[in-house]
């Protein structure tokens, strides 16, 4: 199996132009903003995933890929490389999820990950896949608000059309962890609503998008899941000190852990990212293959 990683440095001035040029306005820097944990994830990938073959990472261009990266063990994916040079240049994750799939090289099997995900325990390659199925866990809800809620609504509900289901007034919102995803489902998936995918296509982030959970949904809509959650422990920075996340990194009690940025003030988050680092250099001394 492989594992596909969406990075995003807010502070390259290259990228800052291109954001300026296509929308008008300056970076929201909470949505952009660089921990510099990004080595740290790949370091847990090597530690507590030893059977992921090929990491994945992709990025706008060049200016975004870390000087730190070593290019024979970590694979570089251009945004031009999978997505219609017609949506370029794109600021919007949840439409860059939409080309995943077309990864020149990927594995079938392949887990999807933010640059905020991070492995923390020793994994085994069947808590993800199994007998050509992948893992995934679901909530059910009623109520979509607020764009993530709405962009898991719009995603099972084109999912189960396009599996051929009634109409849901309930929709599934799958764990928000790494996701398993099988490179055929979303290529079946693309090819029945390609059309519709690409009219939700923007620069940012609009209420009529898609998320990645559209191949997740469409997997277990058409019986291609296996019901199992991963061990993941969640973390918002609004509300857990710095003393609480690096005691965890310290100390896990989850196979996963999400470190959620949320808006804080410069000093706050230089501090917390200062202790964030020092934990996970503790945890994970040693280089990984992607870095030089």
């Amino acid at each position: 199996m492989d594992a596909v990683i969406t990075y995003v440095n807010g502070l390259d001035p290259v990228w800052q132009e291109a954001y300026r040029s296509r929308l008008g306005e300056d970076i929201k820097r909470k949505h952009f903003r660089d921990w510099g944990t990004l080595k740290y994830l790949l370091r847990g990938i090597e530690a507590h995933l030893p059977f992921v073959r090929n990491v994945f990472l992709v990025v706008s261009g060049e200016s975004q890929v870390p000087e730190w990266a070593d290019r024979e063990g970590l694979k570089i994916v251009f945004h031009r490389d999978i997505i219609p040079a017609q949506f370029l240049p794109v600021f919007n994750s949840t439409a860059i999820e939409m080309y995943l799939h077309r990864i020149p090289g990927l594995d079938e099997e392949f887990i999807y990950l933010n640059d905020d995900f991070f492995p923390v325990r020793d994994c085994r390659q069947e808590y993800f896949f199994r007998d050509g199925k992948a893992a995934a866990a679901f909530h059910r809800h009623l109520f979509a608000s607020g764009l993530y809620k709405s962009h898991c609504r719009n995603s099972d509900r084109l999912a189960r059309e396009a599996a051929g289901l009634a109409p849901s007034p309930l929709y599934l919102r799958p764990q928000h962890t790494c996701g398993s995803l099988l490179r055929s489902v979303c290529e079946d998936l693309y090819a029945r609503e390609g059309k519709r995918i690409e009219e939700s296509v923007s620069p940012v982030r609009s209420m009529a998008n898609y998320n990645y959970y559209l191949f997740m949904d469409y997997a277990f809509h058409t019986g291609r899941t296996f019901a199992r959650k991963v061990s993941n422990r969640h973390f918002s920075t609004a509300v857990a000190s710095a003393d609480k996340v690096c005691g965890f990194i310290a100390e896990p009690t989850a196979d996963f852990v999400c470190i959620n940025d949320v808006n804080m003030s410069e000093d706050k988050f230089r501090v917390f990212r200062d202790r964030l680092l020092e934990a996970f250099a503790a945890a994970l001394p040693v280089k990984s293959r992607f870095e030089l």
